[in-house]
């Protein structure tokens, strides 16, 4: 997971590293935009996918909390559309689930 990660926060660098220069803007510029604008959802969700499949791996009775307070984030998150808020919010919502739950 370090290594996507690590690769997605340096692709833009290693392979735009000459830059882009005023005759060169065509095809470079619409793919460094289009790479701009997907990189940090991806690199997002390879990082909650993971947390979640290491969660459910770890200790399978502890899906309940784990997928409600994921999709509880996710809601919020479409509804408000504040991050703080929706991680904020999903935390809480695990936490209480797993002291419910859990023990």
């Amino acid at each position: 997971m370090g290594a996507v990660i690590f690769f997605c926060r340096v692709f833009p660098f290693i392979f735009f590293r000459n830059g882009i220069t005023a005759g060169n803007t065509g095809g470079r510029k619409a793919f460094l935009n289009f790479v701009e604008k997907t990189v940090p959802p991806v690199a997002m969700a390879v990082l909650a996918f993971n947390s979640i499949a290491g969660s459910l791996k770890g200790n399978p009775g502890q899906g309940i909390p784990v997928l409600a307070a994921a999709a509880f984030t996710a809601l919020l998150h479409l509804w408000k559309r504040n991050p703080l808020i929706s991680i904020i919010g999903g935390t809480a919502l695990y936490m209480i689930l797993e002291r419910l739950i859990i023990k």
